[in-house]
């Protein structure tokens, strides 16, 4: 299938997108943290959610090039809708997993008029000392770089162990190929989840609401997803899928998620 790859600009900064299908419907999805950028697995990324092509077109959103020293959440947030408004994109479905989940829970709360349903998946409604652990030892290996440390501390805290020992040597392979900058960009993209919080703005999100996570999420927690869960429900149109098994990348690994996120988004 058919894809573009893209770049919008806007008040000092740029931001690449991922473009495909044809559908009248519009469906933004907001990847997690990344060591590189998702850009480099648009093929991989486009077969995955072929069938939405039909019925959406979709945009891939990354985040963007020139990051400040400090670069919260809530900046992603803001940034990507500056995007979304330059291709002029109006009455869209976004998806988020992990950070992205955070960038796109931030997005639906404050623009509500903007975002007409929001899955989210192994993601938070807030971060704190505990579920940042696993993030702050990422941001040492990365600070150390630890390139296989790093890439093998990805893969075993986001896979399940047999995914993990299946894909354990391309892992190594790929760590090869990080370069320092790409290394220093991700501990500043990894730094700003620290101190998120919407507690304060659950209730601002009007919009239908999927939550999926996995009962053996190493990254963050099922506690997390459940607490999530209690702030995001009440008097909403929601919807909430757990696993188990499938771990952090329960997004990419459960067999029946791409349908059930099809279903949400179709509405």
């Amino acid at each position: 299938m058919d894809y573009t790859i893209d770049k919008v600009s806007a008040d000092g900064f740029s931001m690449e997108y991922l473009r495909f299908g044809n559908g009248k419907k519009t469906f933004v999805i907001l990847p997690g943290l990344s060591i590189q950028s998702v850009m480099f697995s648009a093929p991989a990324i486009v077969k995955q959610y072929e069938r939405f092509t039909e019925d959406f077109t979709v945009y891939v959103f990354d985040r963007r090039q020139e990051l400040p020293p400090v670069y919260k959440v809530s900046d992603m947030a803001e940034d990507t809708v500056k995007a979304i408004n330059i291709l002029g994109l109006r009455d869209i479905s976004v998806f988020g997993a992990s950070q992205g989940g955070m960038i796109a829970l931030t997005i639906a709360a404050d623009n509500p008029s903007l975002v007409r349903r929001v899955a989210v998946a192994s993601t938070v409604l807030r971060i704190d000392e505990k579920n940042f652990s696993v993030i702050d030892e990422w941001i040492r290996l990365a600070g150390n770089s630890d390139r296989e440390g790093l890439y093998l501390s990805f893969g075993q805290k986001i896979y399940s162990q047999e995914t993990y020992e299946k894909y354990k040597d391309a892992l190594i392979s790929i760590a090869k190929t990080v370069t320092e900058k790409e290394l220093e960009r991700f501990v500043i993209l990894a730094k700003g989840a620290q101190g998120f919080d919407l507690s304060g703005k659950a209730d601002s999100i009007r919009c239908p609401v999927l939550i999926a996570g996995d009962t053996e999420d190493a990254v963050f927690g099922i506690e997390y997803t459940d607490e999530l869960a209690k702030n995001i429900c009440p008097g909403r149109d929601f919807t909430m899928n757990i696993y188990t098994g499938y771990g952090h990348a329960v997004y990419d690994m459960a067999p029946d998620f791409m349908t059930s996120l099809f279903i949400f988004m179709k509405g």
